[in-house]
C-alpha cells in the first residue's frame, strides 16, 4: 500500500491536471489542424478507456460469478449464437466509428483551400533550407523574396497569423522532413516529388523547425525557425525584402528579432584526433 501510494504521488506530481487528461498528446498546437488532431486523440482515448473498463468489469465478474465451488463439473454449453454475433458485430462497429472520425480528421488536415493567402516554397538540401515566397502556384515574387540557410546562419521563414499558408516542398538530394513541433505535424520532402500542406497559424511567436528524417552527417544540425507575425508585420517584411534588404534587416524593419531565437548555428568543423 505504501509503495503504491508513493508511486501514485510521484505520477500525479509530475504533471498538471490539464496535462494528465491530454493522455500523452503534446500540448501547445498553434494551428486549427493541430486542434482537430488533439480532439481526435482525446475522443479515441476516452473510447478506448470505456471499452477497457467494460472488459475489465466482465473479466472480474466472470472470476467471481464462475469461481470453483466444488469438484462437480459445471454445465457445458456451446453455440451461443447471440453472444457470438455480439462478439463479431461489436468490434466491427468500434473499428468503423474510429475509421470514420479518423478519415474526417485526416481529410481536414490534408485539405487545400485552392486559394491560400500565402505560398511558401520549401527547398531542402544537405544540410539546410531555402524558403521562397511565391505569387502564384509556382511563380516566385518579383523581385525574388527568399531566405537561404548556411552553416553559420539559421534561416527564418516568416508567415502571418490568421492566414491560409500553403507550404510546397521539394528536395535537391535525399529525403528530408519538414517539422515544426508546435504544428504537431510533419511531412517528408522527397526528391523527384512535390509534397504540400496548408495550415492556418493562430498564435504569434518564434518556433524551432527541424529535419525529422535521418538525411546524413549533419542531419541534427539542419534547423530553421518559423516566425509567426501579425499580417501587418508580414507585409512590412515582404516589402523590405523586395526593396533588397537581407532577411535579418527585413525582420528588424518588421519589428522582429534579426536572428533566430529558438536555435543557433552548430559548429560543423571536423577535427582529426590521433592517439599515440
Amino acid at each position: 500500500m505504501v509503495g503504491g501510494g508513493v508511486a501514485l504521488a510521484s505520477l500525479l506530481g509530475g504533471c498538471t491536471v490539464d496535462d494528465a487528461f491530454s493522455f500523452g498528446w503534446p500540448k501547445g498546437g498553434i494551428t486549427e489542424q493541430s486542434k482537430r488532431m488533439y480532439d481526435m486523440w482525446i475522443g479515441s482515448t476516452i473510447a478506448a478507456l470505456v471499452i477497457g473498463v467494460l472488459v475489465w468489469a466482465l473479466i472480474f465478474w466472470c472470476i467471481v460469478r464462475y469461481r470453483k465451488k466444488g469438484d462437480a463439473l459445471p454445465p457445458q454449453t456451446r453455440y451461443n449464437m447471440p453472444m457470438e454475433a455480439l462478439y463479431s458485430i461489436l468490434p466491427f462497429l468500434i473499428v468503423a466509428v474510429l475509421f470514420y472520425y479518423t478519415a474526417i480528421t485526416e481529410t481536414f488536415v490534408n485539405k487545400h483551400s485552392g486559394n491560400p493567402d500565402v505560398r511558401v516554397e520549401v527547398t531542402a538540401f544537405k544540410w539546410n533550407w531555402k524558403f521562397s515566397y511565391l505569387e502564384g502556384a509556382e511563380k516566385p515574387m518579383a523581385p525574388e523574396v527568399s531566405t537561404v540557410g548556411s552553416s553559420d546562419y539559421i534561416p527564418v521563414v516568416v508567415v502571418p497569423v490568421g492566414k491560409k499558408i500553403l507550404f510546397t516542398e521539394k528536395s535537391t538530394d535525399v529525403i528530408h522532413s519538414f517539422w515544426v513541433p508546435e504544428l504537431l505535424f510533419k511531412r517528408d520532402v522527397i526528391p523527384g516529388a512535390v509534397n504540400s500542406f496548408e495550415v492556418t497559424i493562430n498564435k504569434t511567436g518564434a518556433y524551432v523547425g527541424r529535419c525529422a528524417e535521418l538525411c546524413g552527417t549533419y542531419h541534427s544540425m539542419m534547423n530553421f525557425e518559423l516566425r509567426a507575425v501579425t499580417p501587418e508585420q508580414y507585409d512590412k517584411f515582404i516589402a523590405a525584402k523586395k526593396a533588397g534588404k537581407s532577411t535579418p534587416d527585413a525582420l528588424e524593419a518588421a519589428g522582429e528579432a534579426r536572428l533566430a531565437t529558438t536555435t543557433q548555428p552548430f559548429d560543423t568543423s571536423r577535427v582529426s584526433r590521433t592517439t599515440s
